[in-house]
């Protein structure tokens, strides 16, 4: 395999500017974030201050209906509320070995901004969060926790002023302050080695829930299901089971609002291959490689494309990627809600909803594990304008 490169995808597609903070961060992967020192440090910081292990949590009324086991990887719970807190934590600790007093970053639902805002504020650095002017609007309960934590919030107007914007604007201005701010990525897409660094902090998803379901079940998973829109999350839910060829790794991609030809953030099924944000991989594209509009419910899967390493899982044929539409996501999070009493965010609601509509390919009496990346309180009025109505008239 090309360094830098999952088989046919990924790379390093910059502008020369951008090389020598790349270069600096791939010698710091190499020499601090493999040292025992630092591992020894990020592994603490994930115990005492985000609360690891995440709970394995069995749906017994689901599971009851469904005719199998539906167990969450509850990355809900974890400190500010979502899997993004693991990238985030390792990234400003790195920042910090590297001797740098501040980090940047971009957000599409506001999680990895709030959790890479609580991060610096752990470890004493600076933050800056570029964000689209419509994500902004869209969540602006997660805007008042990143100001509450003192971070610098950059709307970002150009384009359609979503996730794809914030990371341009974040770039550039990463080509102007590399010597002193470290770019926080924040999910496992990007010029090479961020898909790797990103994979290897939120691997700890995917190791403990292999851990505890051979635990609890004495047997691995029939499934492992998550969302994906640059695909952090599924990524680390994934790597732990690559090599368990039994196991079958389910991607879901939002396919926006269902009609044909709509707008929507599933370049692995509707996409073709081209170079975004630094790398080569699935994009949503016309004929002349212009970037199209992407759409989804969920702020954090409306991305035109999607980390490389999933680009080769999808092209090997070792995952498989589905998709759910808005009206399916909502439905999964109302269902997970009122059975349950576990509120997932939209974007973990697709995961959810592809189980629920694939229950027919399942097994009877199986174990699938769905990776519920985050929880869905910073999306209580969005989902109310999608309903129609209010909560309190639901009875």
């Amino acid at each position: 395999m090309k360094k830098g490169y999952f088989g046919d995808f990924g790379g390093q597609f910059v502008a020369e500017l951008l090389i020598p903070p790349l270069r600096e961060l791939e010698h710091a992967y190499e020499t601090i974030v493999r040292s025992q020192g630092f591992q020894d440090e990020f592994n603490a910081l994930l115990k005492d201050y985000v609360g690891r292990k995440s709970p394995l949590t069995l749906c017994p009324t689901l599971s009851r209906e469904l005719g199998f086991n539906l167990w969450l990887k509850r990355e809900d719970l974890n400190h500010t509320g979502s899997h993004k807190i693991n990238n985030t934590l390792g990234q400003a600790l790195l920042t910090k070995y590297m001797g740098k007093p501040a980090l940047l970053t971009e957000t599409g639902a506001g999680m990895n901004g709030v959790a890479t805002a609580t991060a610096a504020r752990a470890l004493d650095l600076e933050c800056i969060v570029f964000m689209g002017a419509t994500d902004v609007a869209r969540q602006s309960h997660n805007v008042r926790r990143m100001q509450l934590l003192g971070a610098r919030l950059v709307p970002v107007e150009s384009g359609t002023k979503t996730l794809k914007d914030a990371i341009n604007e974040a770039l550039r201005f990463w080509i102007a302050e590399q010597r002193t701010h470290h770019y926080c990525f924040g999910t496992a897409a990007g010029p090479h080695p961020f898909p790797t660094l990103v994979r290897e902090f939120q691997a700890v998803v995917g190791r403990e829930a292999r851990e505890q379901i051979l635990e609890k079940t004495g047997e691995l998973p029939y499934a492992v299901v998550a969302c994906v829109g640059g695909g952090s999350n599924a990524i680390g839910a994934f790597h732990a089971f690559v090599p368990d060829a039994a196991v079958r790794l389910v991607g879901v991609e939002a396919a926006g609002t269902g009609e044909p030809e709509c707008h929507n953030s599933a370049p692995l099924n509707l996409g073709s291959p081209g170079v975004l944000h630094g790398q080569m991989t699935m994009l949503l594209q016309d004929e002349d490689g212009q970037i199209l509009p992407s759409h989804s419910v969920a702020a954090g899967l409306d991305y035109p494309g999607v980390g490389p390493e999933h680009a080769h899982l999808h092209a090997s044929g070792r995952a498989e990627y589905g998709t759910v539409n808005d009206a399916q996501a909502l439905a999964a999070f109302m269902k997970l809600t009122r059975s349950e009493g576990i509120m997932p965010a939209l974007e973990s609601a697709h995961a959810v909803a592809w189980v629920l509509e694939n229950r027919e390919s399942i097994p009877r009496g199986a174990n699938v594990i769905v990776n519920l990346s985050g929880r869905g309180d910073k999306d209580m009025d969005i989902i109310e304008q999608n309903i129609g109505h209010s909560f309190a008239e639901l009875g």
